[in-house]
């Protein structure tokens, strides 16, 4: 078991305390562990400080498993894994958040780290780790991806496996998701067109018939419906439009 200082509940802060949990600080760290500071907006997050200078910032289990203490001398090839472990944290922690604020294949997850500066093989170890509990899963999110276009946006076939290589996911995983979404929900893709059409002309109704077959054309072809299918839809749904 390890020991904690009177300074385990002092509040984190600082500059260094920052460039801790980013892990971006380059220099070597050795010498005597002389606080641990927990931080009171993030319990179980502590600061590690060595010969009182703040070097990162790690959860409990890694001080537990680590058996850091205070008093505890470390050489330089302990800090290099004192400073691992604080950078796997700095990019686990908000790839861990991210899927509850808006829903994320793997392949945006890392590129949406990778912008806020996370180093690359910690991105790719936070990712995996998400991957094996669970929290994030491709197909389930392609999944949910396309019955939410389909059905709200009226997309075709084509725009969403489009849309879903866009986001890196797996073609077969892709064209598997919707072809189970389209059965789970009983529609097919003309239905699913004339839908979409129908839905747009009540947008565009009042206007001349000729505008409205060039605003519906360009509408559908942009959500990825083959030519032939969507001039068949038109004279269906435009055959008794009036202004």
């Amino acid at each position: 078991m390890f020991s904690w200082s009177k300074s385990k509940v002092a509040t984190v802060g600082g500059p260094e305390d920052a460039d801790a949990e980013g892990g971006h600080q380059a220099s070597a760290v050795a010498g005597t562990i002389t606080g641990l500071r927990e931080n009171p907006r993030k319990p179980g997050r502590y600061a590690v400080l060595v010969d009182g200078k703040s070097v990162a910032i790690v959860n409990a289990a890694y001080l537990h498993d680590a058996g850091l203490a205070v008093g505890k001398v470390i050489d330089e090839a302990g800090g290099a894994r004192l400073q691992l472990a604080a950078r796997q944290l700095g990019a686990f922690a908000p790839a861990a958040a991210a899927p509850g604020r808006r829903a994320r294949s793997a392949h945006e997850l890392e590129r949406w780290l990778l912008q806020r500066g996370f180093d690359r093989g910690d991105v790719t170890d936070a990712v995996q780790r998400l991957t094996e509990i669970g929290a994030i899963d491709d197909s389930q999110f392609a999944r949910a991806f396309a019955r939410s276009r389909a059905l709200g946006k009226g997309m075709s076939k084509r725009r969403l496996q489009q849309e879903l290589s866009r986001r890196g996911v797996d073609s077969k995983m892709a064209t598997a998701a919707i072809a189970d979404v389209l059965e789970e929900e009983s529609v097919d893709e003309r239905a699913l067109l004339e839908a979409a059409a129908r839905k747009k002309l009540a947008v565009l109704r009042g206007q001349e018939p000729d505008a409205v077959r060039k605003r519906l054309y360009g509408y559908l072809a942009r959500r990825g419906y083959d030519s032939a299918d969507i001039a068949a839809v038109l004279r269906t749904i435009m055959a008794d439009y009036r202004p």
